[in-house]
């Protein structure tokens, strides 16, 4: 596991994030204070959305302080996500949130990364900025078990081997995504389970978490993603975790997780 430098900048992160991540605020709750005049930073009214801040700043909500606790607890909980719920606090269309399974508890808890409405399986949630942030950009290994709508060419496992680089990787992407052009990183590993013309299962490991990389990468050999269950991250696995439930991690994954953080004891709760 990549160790992190204990000399880096103080790191920024956009003030919503910040709100809800210290606050009981979601990020749209906390948008719509910040563009109502609510939120003041060191003194001063805030309203751009784009503004970003330290733990060192002083955010206020009127007369309350957001202050990040250096002293409080990191929890980290794994959920096994079912298909059809989306990995947000809310949805305007009103579609099922993780949150709505996972209750209040939670509600102030933030992705590790996500999984579409369509995927399923192991989604990482934290209530620490920093073991978001450096989970999220981390090369750590990602597990998923995929379905296809056909076979896996040699050409597709050409591409797994040796990477792939795209101008235009708009199929299997969000309808309303504005990523066109992506690269992918050759796989770490995969293993070819079924390999049919009606349907093929293939499970691989990769060291992204890319908008849809997967639907991505196999629609462009014309392949559909059936089925999409992530099954690790960063050696942290959903074991015998029941689909729709949650759990803490354990003492072995806390202390990898601590290890990985280059980071004191203290904050992590076990």
């Amino acid at each position: 596991m990549r160790k992190k430098n204990q000399e880096e900048e103080i790191e920024l992160v956009r003030l919503n994030k910040f709100i809800s991540h210290n606050s009981g605020y979601s990020r749209r709750e906390a948008d719509k204070q910040i563009e109502e005049g609510r939120v003041k930073v060191n003194g001063k009214v805030v309203t751009n959305l784009a503004t970003k801040v330290s733990a060192e700043d002083d955010v206020q909500i009127g007369k309350k302080k957001i202050k990040e606790d250096k002293n409080r607890m990191i929890t980290v909980i794994v959920y096994n996500k079912p298909k059809g719920e989306i990995v947000s606090k809310n949805d305007p269309q009103g579609r099922k949130t993780i949150f709505d399974s996972l209750g209040s508890k939670y509600k102030h808890f933030m992705p590790v990364g996500r999984l579409d409405f369509a995927s399923e399986g192991l989604l990482l949630l934290t209530d620490s900025v920093d073991v978001v942030n450096a989970l999220t950009t981390s090369d750590l290994e990602r597990v998923y078990k995929l379905k296809v709508n056909g076979f896996i060419t040699p050409k597709v496992e050409e591409a797994m081997q040796n990477g792939l680089e795209l101008e235009d990787a708009s199929a299997g992407a969000h309808e309303k995504s504005k990523i066109k052009a992506m690269s992918f990183k050759p796989f770490l590993a995969y293993d070819i389970q079924r390999n049919d013309a009606k349907f093929s299962r293939i499970r691989v490991a990769i060291t992204e978490g890319k908008n849809r990389e997967l639907r991505r990468f196999f629609a462009h050999f014309g392949l559909d993603v059936l089925d999409l269950k992530r099954f690790e991250f960063g050696g942290i696995s959903l074991n015998n975790l029941p689909t729709g439930k949650s759990r803490y991690l354990s003492k072995e994954e806390y202390r990898n997780l601590r290890h990985f953080l280059n980071s004191e004891v203290n904050g992590f709760s076990e």
